[in-house]
């Protein structure tokens, strides 16, 4: 025994293709889930731009380091920090340099980058002020 789409809902209103009453629902559904998905989205894409930022503040330091173990100039050693962060703005980079003493000790430099938030409409869901930061230790080879 079959029984029509009207007979099983009582009450409802049968339209054309056997659907009742539910047409737009899944566009109300979809408005009304959509501005969320797109907010989550945009801020995974902004953890993503700060991930690349910290790598490449890591191997900053890495190449500071590199540079503070074969010359004792604070200068270089910014100057390669800064070459090795090309997509960095250089404003934004502070290089410390530390070293222990002379030839055979450490020299270490440590790199921090005031990172901003680049996709303002998700601005709101980070902090004012996010501190990326890497270091880098290597062994003196000049005094």
């Amino acid at each position: 025994m079959t029984t029509s789409p009207t007979a099983r809902n009582k009450g409802a209103i049968a339209t054309p293709g056997g659907r009742t009453g539910e047409r737009g629902t899944a566009t109300v559904e979809f408005a009304l889930v959509l501005p969320l998905v797109l907010t989550m989205a945009l801020a995974l894409v902004q953890v993503g731009l700060l991930v690349k930022d910290q790598l490449v503040v890591v191997g900053a330091a890495r190449a500071g380091a590199r540079e503070a173990a074969v010359t004792a100039d604070d200068a270089s050693v910014t100057q390669a920090v800064q070459d090795a962060a090309p997509t960095l703005d250089p404003a934004r980079i502070e290089v410390s340099v530390t070293r222990e003493g002379g030839v055979g000790t450490a020299a270490n430099v440590q790199v921090t980058y005031h990172a901003s938030v680049a996709i303002p409409l998700v601005r709101w869901l980070f902090p004012s002020s996010i501190d990326l930061t890497g270091s880098g230790t290597m062994r003196q080879e000049t005094g």
